[in-house]
């Protein structure tokens, strides 16, 4: 018998994977990007959705699969971080990066802040998401988010010297 070029559906379950991922991939990988760097983090989204493929069913059962899946990305940056140097942190998740008035220092600053306070300002401020949103992508509760976006913005305002 020959093996299929593609995933065989089994009672639907590719099809209900599709979904899922569909529903979960974007925030999953903003959140990972926001947190880790545009190369890490989209490594570490595909990392998440590997896990999530070999583990469904027990995902599916989840109150929270999205924000298990960020903190099964997040320990996929930590096992693979001694192979490999941060690259250069990006603003934005895409091509036109040019095209923003950005402050030059923004990058620099935003590498200072710990990934969890990254996460937080980038979703929030970045990609306009709500404080729920964010806190359901992170696995976390709202207040904890809150907390790193306010000690997140606030270091960035004494990095680059902004008056509040």
């Amino acid at each position: 018998m020959r093996e299929p070029d593609h995933l065989e559906v089994v009672d639907g379950t590719s099809d209900r994977f599709d979904r899922f991922v569909t529903e979960v991939e974007p925030p999953l990988r903003r959140a990972l990007v926001a947190a880790y760097g545009a190369d890490v983090g989209r490594e570490a989204a595909a990392d998440a959705l590997a896990w999530a493929w070999e583990n469904f069913d027990r995902l599916r059962a989840m109150t929270n699969p999205g924000g298990y899946l960020y903190r099964v990305g997040q320990s996929s940056t930590r096992r693979g971080r001694r192979d490999r140097r941060r690259t250069e942190l990006r603003v934005v998740d895409g091509a036109q990066e040019d095209r923003l008035p950005v402050e030059p220092a923004l990058a620099e600053a935003l590498a200072r802040l710990t990934p969890s306070q990254r996460a937080a300002v980038l979703l929030i401020d970045g990609w306009g998401v709500t404080l729920q949103e964010a806190a359901d992508t992170m696995g976390a509760r709202v207040s904890t988010v809150r907390t790193h976006r306010r000690r997140a913005l606030d270091k960035l305002r004494i990095d680059l010297g902004v008056d509040p």
